[in-house]
Order: structure tokens, then sequence, then C-alpha cells
């Protein structure tokens, strides 16, 4: 690369990240501020909301499952100019993000208390819980729609507008949290079911932006023609990276939530701790969530625009800004350490635990960095999206699954030793993924010439 193409490709890719790890960290915070605001009232409605917000985590991964497929086919087709296709494909992500949401919708008006008993067997946790879910849930009846909208802005080049609807809506999420949450202005204080309404208040807030802000014509909008049934090619380019996607994304979703509720069922301190910590890793992994995506859509640009060597040579780029991503990271995850400990109120144990916990996370973020540039940036950006399935199926249900849930309820393993099990898949898998990135299985053109 010369010295100008490197400066401009240094200029494209902090002009996408940096709008989308404000967005991902504006996301983060509600999390945080859930957690930070419900950990002053009592630790069980902390740790309850915690655990209930897993169900929407799993949601959230078949439905970025589906704006993901619809992110890569996005930007090749917007890398190639075809406008036609890309509204078209807009209607296809809003036809699978509507049926998952529904699903899971349904799921926690008609049996809140059998979700959370998947992790919980705490009485207590799960009422609180399943309260949450009730309200909860009408927000995640609408948010694989909006999903859909700030995808498809992104991959456009309106990724600052994108990054604005969600930060504007985490803004009022914080608070009408404080509000509701401690019942101020003479509300009642609604504890866990007052950060639920909070939250599904300002998801129809974010949804009215959404279509507020795609009303041009000149925007890429859906067909709506094309809503119930698609085009054939299309639809059948769209599976192709949507099912090894929603593969990955449920092997990892449900992997993830099954280290929660491991960690759950070991004791209520070691879960409360367990969901500080969960909060600062999705706080921090907003930089590589940035980077991941701005490297999906550099990359994609220029494999659909037909210039292969260049985005091979983006990716490999991409690759060596990731390591330089996940020190900083773990950096990071040791300064908030002291910080985070002594605020948030826990019992001494849970705080013990809390500080562990910390400190193997830290090193944890070198690889999920890593793997999330490479693997859900650049490989996926040239449609390798099999590789994400297969390598969590091997690095997490055949290997930190196991052994987590055996040192947890077999061999009795300490709490700490439990939680390094669960973080065992990132860092190991970092030669594998070293490997299938110096194949270039990715570097292709995905786009088809239409009539």
């Amino acid at each position: 690369m010369t010295k100008q193409e490197n400066k401009a490709f240094y200029k494209k890719l902090l002009t996408l990240s940096l709008p989308i790890s404000v967005q991902s960290l504006m996301l983060a915070l509600v999390a945080a501020c859930d957690a930070l605001m419900l950990g002053r009232v009592e630790q069980h409605e902390m740790t309850a909301v915690s655990l209930a917000t897993q169900v929407q985590f799993i949601q959230n991964m078949f439905v970025f499952a589906a704006s993901g497929a619809g992110a890569i086919l996005g930007a090749q087709y917007y890398g190639k100019g075809d406008k036609r296709t890309m509204s078209e494909l807009f209607s296809l992500m809003l036809r699978f993000c509507c049926v998952i949401s529904l699903i899971f919708f349904a799921a926690c008006e008609l049996m809140p208390r059998g979700l959370m008993h998947i992790f919980s067997s705490d009485e207590v946790i799960i009422s609180t819980g399943a309260a949450y879910l009730r309200i909860a849930g009408w927000s995640y009846l609408i948010t694989g729609i909006s999903q859909c909208y700030l995808t498809m802005m992104k991959v456009t080049d309106r990724v600052k507008a994108s990054a604005l609807i969600s930060s504007c809506a985490v803004v009022l999420n914080i608070i009408f949290n404080a509000v509701l949450i401690f019942g101020y202005f003479g509300l009642p204080a609604m504890n866990a079911r007052g950060a639920a309404l909070a939250t599904t208040i300002s998801r129809v807030i974010e949804l009215a932006m959404c279509i507020f802000m795609n009303m041009d014509k000149d925007h890429v909008r859906p067909k709506w023609s094309k809503l119930v049934m698609g085009t054939g090619q299309l639809t059948r380019d769209f599976l192709k990276q949507y099912i090894p996607l929603m593969g990955g994304s449920f092997f990892w979703g449900v992997g993830f939530t099954s280290y929660t509720a491991i960690i759950g069922h070991i004791g209520s301190d070691a879960a409360a701790a367990n969901s500080v910590a969960s909060v600062i890793r999705d706080l921090i992994c907003c930089i590589c969530n940035g980077i991941g995506s701005a490297a999906g859509i550099i990359v994609g640009n220029e494999l659909g625009a037909g210039r292969l060597e260049t985005g091979k040579t983006y990716g490999l780029k991409l690759k060596n800004i990731s390591f330089v991503i996940g020190f900083i990271s773990t950096a990071l995850v040791l300064a908030v350490t002291p910080l985070v400990v002594n605020f948030v109120k826990l019992t001494d144990e849970a705080r013990g635990y809390l500080t562990g916990m910390m400190v193997i996370m830290s090193v944890y973020m070198i690889g999920r960095c890593v793997n999330t540039v490479t693997i859900n940036g650049v490989l996926d950006s040239g449609g390798d999206t099999m590789f994400d399935m297969y390598s969590l199926i091997v690095s997490m249900w055949c290997i930190a699954i196991p052994i987590a849930f055996l040192g947890a309820f077999v061999f009795h393993f300490p709490v700490l030793v439990v939680y390094g099990c669960t973080c065992l898949d990132e860092v190991g898998k970092i030669p594998w993924v070293m490997i299938r990135l110096r194949k270039y299985k990715w570097v292709q053109d995905l786009t088809k010439t239409r009539s």
C-alpha cells in the first residue's frame, strides 16, 4: 500500500469504527446502568436482571445472524453500487428478524418463570427475573426491526446516523432507568420492573427514530412487496450466509448463557460477581466490536467492487490491529478493577470473586478482540461464515463448556478456576484463526449481476 492508500484506509477505519464503537458502548451502558443502579438497591435485584437479560442475549444472537448476513451481502452490493438489490435485502432481513422477535416475545409473556429456572434455583431471583421478563418482553418484540434499520444504515455510509439513534435511545433509557428504578418525580420505586419498563419505552422511541430517519426516497428502504416472498437467488445467497451465522450465533449465545448458568448455580455470590464482570467485559469489548464491524464493511466494499487484492491487504492489516486492541483492552480491564470492586454493593465473598474474575478476564480480552475482528469482521466479509460456526463447536462446546461443567459439579473446583475454564475458548483458538486467515478462502466476490 502507498502512503496515500494507507492514510485513506485508516481514515475510513476511524470514520466507521468510532461511531460503531460509541454505539456499542452506549448499548452496553444500558446493562451497566441496570446493574449499577440495581446494585445500589439489592444484590438479588441486580443478579435477577442480569440473569433475565440472558434471554435477550440469546435473541440477539439470532437477530444479529440475520442482520449479519444482510451486512455481509449489503456491504458488497453497496461496493458494487446495486441499490435495488439492497432494498430487497432489507426486506429479507426484516422477515427473519420479525419471526425471531415474535418467538422470544411469546416465551417471555407465557413462560417467564420457566426461563428463569434455566439460570438460577433461587426462588427470590426467579420471581424478580420473571417480573422483569413480562415487561421487557415487549421490547424484545421491537428490537429485531430496529436492528435491521440500523444495520442497513451502517453499510450505506450512514453509520453516524445509526450511532446517533442508538445513543439517543440509550440516554433516554438511562434517564428512565433512574426515574423508574428509584421512583423519582413522585413515581413509585419499581426496582427491576422499572428497568424493564425503561428499556421498553426507549426501544419504542428508537424504532420511531429509525423509521423517521429513513423516509427520504434517496435512502435504502425495504421493498415491501418482497417482505413475504423474496427473490429466489437473493434468498438463497442470504441463507448461505445466514445459516452458518445462525449456527454460530446459536452455539455462541447458548454457550455464553451456559457459562452464566454454571456460575449462577454455584451460588448467589458467584452469580453476582459474574454479573458485574460481564457488564465490564461488554463495555470494554465495544472497541473491538467497532473495529470488527468496520472491518466487515471496509473489506466487503472492496471485495464486492471486484478489488480482491486490496480487500486481502486490508484484511491482513486489520488482523494486526486486532492484536493491538486486545492488549489495550487487557490494560483497561486491570486499570478499572479497583474502581469497580469498590463501587458495587457486594458481599465480601462476592467482592473477592469479582477481583479474581477481572484479572482472568484481562487475559481473555486478547483472544476476544483478535477473534471478533478477524472472524466476525474479515472472514465473514468474504462469506467464510462456516468457520465461525465450527470453531465455536470445537473450542466452546467440546472444550470450554465440558471442562467448566465438570469442574463446577463433579470435581468442585474453586469458583475462579471454573470461571477461568469459561474463558478458554477465545484465547485457545487464536492459532487456529490465524491459520484460517492465511488460507484466503474469504477473498471472494459474493455479488451477482442481476437484470
